[in-house]
């Protein structure tokens, strides 16, 4: 748990061993060889006034740093500062864990089986739909605190868990009270076609009309989503199921994400961009088709490394979808059954021994692009002048490389929001 340690007008983070991740070019994300190119500066300082990145340089221009007079200083003597982590797929606000599932899992049971037995997401429904709002916001409050600590500036957290009418509006009012209290900025996204409720199992169109005519209308009326999700996956929604739901949203001026090639080559990927999605998340199943479609739209490819990790699934294929030209993003799909673990600097971890990414090109895929993918590049993501001074400074480590490499430890010393510092209790 995190305690607000202080709001500050002007902070100066002086000594900077590395400062990492500046960008004035005007980019919004990385795509194939930039992904590699991360700019460090050594022996720097960095200059946050009222919330936003003001300047930035060496150390070694003594008259510029002298002249900073009457601020707050930040001795980051041995450390690292970076932008924040953007995380783009979270599905925060949940009942209760799973770990009977885990358990399961251990004994041999699958995904899908689990999901036959009555667990999984309608596993996680049913709690939900027996928590009140008021018990379900208190305990999404700690997991925020939980994941600013750990370096998240910025998250997008998903319905879902609800798949009720009743239910799934109550997990988007607790998204909306979490913006209002939150120091980062939160975009909500409507998952109500996370699933078919056990109900409707039978019935795929009675529950698509309920989302289309009585979930949608009313997220839409009390302003609850800024996106709308679709899980188009084997045993979940087809192509055209998604289609019909996702052109429905778009009435409502609702921006498409997908829930994409998890569990197969189900056609999620070609229906994210056939509807101009903004991201595309998953893709643990991706060949050369899926990656010549992305290659013509703007759809951003979004891995979960986290969920591959814990379920024992094929990871994403990043390492040649970089080198076909393609931008990526990394995310933490911080949910109860399949990713427990909300902490992005594992997720660099994982992109970097599993994915076989470079630790350049993991932080840029967890930094401007996943700013890119839930539309804030222009405010976060990067070390740059007018943008949100939002940034990590780690413990006193020796180099970049050192953060994914000791893959078990929390690296965060504190976490700067806006002129407001965060940190752990000692």
């Amino acid at each position: 748990m995190l305690y607000f340690a202080r709001i500050m007008s002007t902070i100066l983070l002086k000594n900077i061993s590395s400062l990492v991740g500046m960008e004035e070019s005007g980019k919004l994300k990385k795509s194939g060889n930039e992904m590699a190119e991360l700019a460090i500066m050594e022996n720097a300082w960095l200059f946050i006034k009222d919330g936003l990145i003001a300047e930035y340089g060496s150390m070694k221009d003594e008259q510029t740093v002298g002249s900073y007079s009457d601020v707050n200083t930040i001795d980051c003597t041995g450390k690292f500062v970076l932008p924040c982590f953007v995380d783009s797929h979270t599905h925060l606000v949940f009942a209760n864990t799973r770990e009977e599932e885990f358990v399961m899992r251990i004994k041999g049971m699958t995904y899908e089986e689990i999901a036959e037995a009555g667990g999984g997401i309608l596993n996680s429904a049913r709690r939900l739909q027996d928590m009140s709002e008021d018990a379900l916001y208190e305990n999404a409050l700690k997991r925020l605190h939980e994941v600013i600590g750990f370096g998240t500036g910025a998250l997008e957290i998903k319905s879902g868990y609800g798949l009720t009418v009743a239910d799934e509006l109550k997990m988007l009012r607790v998204i909306k009270r979490l913006k209002v209290v939150s120091p980062v900025i939160i975009k909500a996204t409507f998952l109500g076609a996370h699933a078919f409720p056990l109900a409707y199992k039978n019935d795929h169109k009675a529950y698509i009309d309920l989302i289309i005519n009585e979930m949608l209308p009313k997220v839409v009326e009390e302003n609850l989503a800024d996106y709308i999700d679709v899980f188009c996956d084997t045993g979940f929604f087809n192509p055209a199921e998604t289609t019909q739901i996702l052109q429905a949203a778009a009435k409502y001026g609702l921006k498409p994400k997908i829930h994409g090639n998890e569990l197969g080559y189900t056609g999620g990927v070609q229906t994210a961009v056939e509807n101009n999605a903004l991201s595309v998340d998953h893709l643990e199943y991706t060949g050369d088709e899926e990656i010549s479609c992305l290659l013509k739209s703007s759809t951003m490819p979004v891995a979960l490394p986290g969920c591959s990790f814990f379920l024992g699934i094929p990871y994403a294929p990043f390492r040649k979808m970089i080198d076909a030209g393609l931008p990526v993003c990394l995310a933490s799909d911080y949910n109860p059954g399949s990713t427990p673990n909300g902490r992005m600097g594992f997720v660099v971890s994982l992109a970097c021994t599993q994915m076989k990414l470079t630790p350049e090109e993991a932080i840029n895929a967890t930094t401007i692009n996943g700013a890119y993918a839930i539309e804030l590049s222009d405010k976060m993501g990067s070390i740059t002048k007018g943008k949100y001074g939002n940034v990590i400074i780690t413990k006193e480590m020796p180099s970049l490389a050192y953060m994914p490499y000791s893959f078990g430890v929390d690296m965060v010393w504190k976490t700067i929001i806006m002129g407001k510092v965060f940190e752990k209790p000692q």
